[in-house]
């Protein structure tokens, strides 16, 4: 019998993977679909109507069937299905990173309703493995356990308005040490996670050493209570016009904010370290939701352009101009992004993000926009309806569009593996002019003079 992964991705891909998924793994994800189909794609609608228009309110809101969810998924075992057990053995579950690939894309399908309910959104899974790999015991007992447990929430603060924050070593916000406090005082944008009435702390990165003649030693991170003296947060920003309520991704001024030196995460000069470690998986698991993302696009423009209430001129969708090569384009693009996404997950599991930087960047600037590119043909089949509120794909769209900037921006993935390419090019030339000389050497034996 086949396992029901089988439905939302392909026979091939499941088959090219099926002997490094485990027996708990595959339950598990078998299990997970059953969520999702049974409780949480049918909770979407109801999550969108509780939660407030009004301002005053809509920030203030916990969604009461996400908490509903969040506690039968808890009682289910689907819970912090990304941190493996491999690389976090006190905190992890017996799930590797390919495995979780697997579990992301049916989570792409459902969102940020999805992610959470399952203890697996961000910013908090980065947050999550900043802790568990670089904190301290009394920072993972203060800060990790509650948010393993689900009871808080979290932001990352390194984006600056002022700068280019894509270059992390632009970033001006000053953390300096004050007797045995760190004072604290910057301007940060697009801070994920800060506008939660759950967010009880931010993982703030600064320069602690502005002029260390090593850049990347210039950095620290330090954790900053939410609610802390100082915190400002003065509005959510927006993205095309969606403002991701409740967690939303807000601007935020930290003001002569004070924490105590055990605030520190790791050490002085590490927060360049740290964030390499963060990013790494941070961005291959928002790869594998956009697969889901995508495949779940796909589904929908199917359904569309197969609908003979939306018949046009006599006939179905399908059956006018290259909505039918759409189809295959985007199937076709779909199956070869998702290998992407399990070769590098794959790598990841072997070498850990550090060994595994090359599919890490090639998925990154590849896959949101593949997925842009499925979420714009669906949009096409839907017309106008496709851009208002009562599908799923003007606010898809919004989100992987976002990708494409957040996490380092495609053309920072593109530069760096078009430079990790151009160091083979020695060895390239090298192999291939010893060839040339094997080619000659055989040319003069049999007498004959190449034509080519």
């Amino acid at each position: 019998m086949s396992h029901p992964i089988v439905e939302y991705t392909s026979p091939s891909s499941w088959a090219l993977i099926e002997d490094k998924i485990s027996p708990f793994a595959k339950e598990t994800l078998a299990k997970l679909i059953k969520f999702m189909e049974e409780d949480v794609y049918p909770a979407a609608r109801v999550a969108h109507a509780q939660l407030p228009t009004d301002p005053a309110t809509r920030w203030k809101t916990v969604i009461p069937v996400l908490v509903d969810l969040k506690a039968k998924a808890k009682k289910l075992g689907l819970w912090n299905l990304f941190l493996s057990k491999a690389h976090y053995p006190q905190w992890g579950v017996p799930l590797t990173n390919l495995e979780y690939a697997c579990m992301a894309e049916i989570l792409g399908r459902g969102g940020q309703l999805a992610s959470e309910s399952v203890n697996c959104s961000a910013p908090d899974t980065g947050n999550m493995e900043v802790l568990a790999r670089y904190g301290s015991p009394e920072q993972q007992k203060k800060w990790l356990v509650p948010l393993l447990n689900g009871e808080i929430r979290s932001a990352f603060s390194m984006t600056e308005r002022f700068v280019a924050s894509s270059d992390a070593t632009n970033i001006r916000t000053s953390i300096r040490q004050e007797g045995n406090e760190i004072v604290i005082n910057g301007h940060k944008w697009y801070i994920s996670g800060a506008g939660d009435p759950r967010c009880a702390l931010h993982l703030v990165l600064g320069k602690s050493d502005p002029d260390n003649s090593d850049k990347y030693r210039q950095q620290s991170i330090v954790i900053v209570p939410a609610n802390h003296p100082g915190v400002k947060v003065i509005r959510p920003m927006q993205v095309f016009g969606y403002d991701d309520a409740p967690e939303g991704h807000c601007e935020v001024i930290y003001e002569n904010v004070r924490v105590p030196l055990e605030n520190l995460v790791l050490g002085w000069g590490k927060g360049f370290e740290i964030i390499q470690g963060r990013l790494g998986p941070g961005r291959i698991h928002h790869c594998m939701r956009s697969i889901g993302a995508a495949q779940y696009a796909l589904d929908l423009l199917l359904q569309r352009v197969t609908d003979p209430a939306k018949k046009t001129f006599g006939k179905y969708l399908y059956e006018h101009g290259t909505v039918v090569a759409d189809i295959a384009k985007s199937r076709a693009e779909i199956e070869s992004a998702r290998l992407l996404v399990l070769s590098a997950a794959l790598q990841i599991d072997k070498a850990q993000a550090k060994g595994a930087l090359k599919e890490i960047g090639i998925a990154k600037f590849v896959v949101p926009s593949m997925a842009c590119q499925v979420i714009d043909r669906a949009i096409q089949a839907y017309g106008a309806e496709g851009v208002s509120q009562d599908t799923p794909l003007a606010a898809m769209y919004a989100g992987l569009r976002t990708l494409r900037i957040a996490d380092g921006p495609d053309a920072v993935h593109i530069q760096q593996i078009g430079q990790r390419e151009l160091k083979r090019a020695q060895a390239v030339t090298q192999r291939h002019n010893e060839i040339k000389k094997r080619e000659k050497a055989l040319a003069d034996k049999h007498g004959v003079k190449a034509h080519l």
